[in-house]
C-alpha cells in the first residue's frame, strides 16, 4: 500500500507512522516553573542527537506545562523509563491542572539534581540533568508552522543508580528499559547483542 500525509487516506483504522517509526526512547522529563511549581511527564518523540558533548531533545504535540516551565527557569531531567515504572509513567501522562504535582500524583519520590533545579525520579535507575540550548517551533516543508515543539538540551550531568552498572557497562536490559510503539504498545529492553561495525565504517551509526 501507499499513501501520502497530506490526505492520509490509508484506510486503516490508526495512522501507522508511529508504528513504524517504533520503538522510541521515551524522555520523562521533570521540569520546574519560575515560581516553583514542579511538572513530570513522557514524551515518546525523545532521543540523543549528540554524544561529545551529549546533546538530547524531545517534542511536545502543543506548548504543555513542560515546555513553558522548560523556557522559564532554562534547566530539565530526562529520567529514565523502565518497566516497573511503566504505571507510574503512564499515570503522569495525565492532563493534570497547570501546577499540580505529577509526581505526588503518581506516588514518586523525588530526589535532589545536583546541577539544576528540577528535581528528579528517586526510583528511576538512571537520569540526565540538562541545561536548556533551544526551543523551536516545528513547520512542514511548506513553511506551514505547527503547534509542536522541539526542546533541545546539552546533558550537564548523569545520575546511575550503581546496581544497574555491570562489567563497566550501564545494563539496560537489567534496567527493564522501555520504548514506546505504535498505538497503545510498548516494548520493554530484554535482550541486547553486539554487531562490530566494519573497519573504517560507520556510516549513521556514530559514536560507540
Amino acid at each position: 500500500m501507499f499513501y501520502d500525509t497530506e490526505t492520509n487516506a490509508h484506510g486503516l483504522p490508526h495512522d501507522p507512522v508511529k508504528a513504524i517509526v517504533a520503538p522510541r526512547p521515551i524522555g520523562w522529563i521533570s521540569s520546574v516553573s519560575a515560581s516553583g511549581a514542579v511538572n513530570l511527564a513522557p514524551y515518546s518523540y525523545f532521543n540523543m542527537f549528540a554524544a561529545a558533548p551529549p546533546i538530547v531533545g524531545f517534542s511536545s504535540e502543543g506548548l504543555k506545562d513542560s515546555v513553558s516551565f522548560i523556557a522559564e527557569t532554562r534547566e530539565f531531567v530526562c529520567n529514565l523509563a523502565t518497566y516497573d515504572l511503566r504505571d507510574a509513567i503512564n499515570a503522569t501522562s495525565a492532563p493534570l491542572p497547570r501546577g499540580s504535582s505529577e509526581f505526588e500524583h503518581a506516588g514518586l519520590e523525588t530526589a535532589p539534581s545536583r546541577l539544576v533545579k528540577p528535581p528528579r525520579v528517586k526510583a528511576a535507575p538512571a537520569a540526565l540533568e540538562c541545561r536548556l540550548v533551544s526551543i523551536q517551533e516545528l513547520q512542514t516543508s511548506e513553511g506551514r508552522k505547527l503547534d509542536r515543539w522541539l526542546v533541545i538540551g546539552h546533558v550537564v550531568g548523569v545520575h546511575i543508580d550503581d546496581r544497574y552498572i555491570v562489567n563497566g557497562r550501564f545494563d539496560m536490559a537489567g534496567a527493564g528499559t522501555i520504548a514506546r510503539c505504535g498505538y497503545a504498545d510498548y516494548i520493554v529492553a530484554d535482550h541486547v547483542f553486539s554487531l562490530s561495525r566494519p573497519k573504517g565504517g560507520g556510516g549513521n551509526y556514530s559514536g560507540s
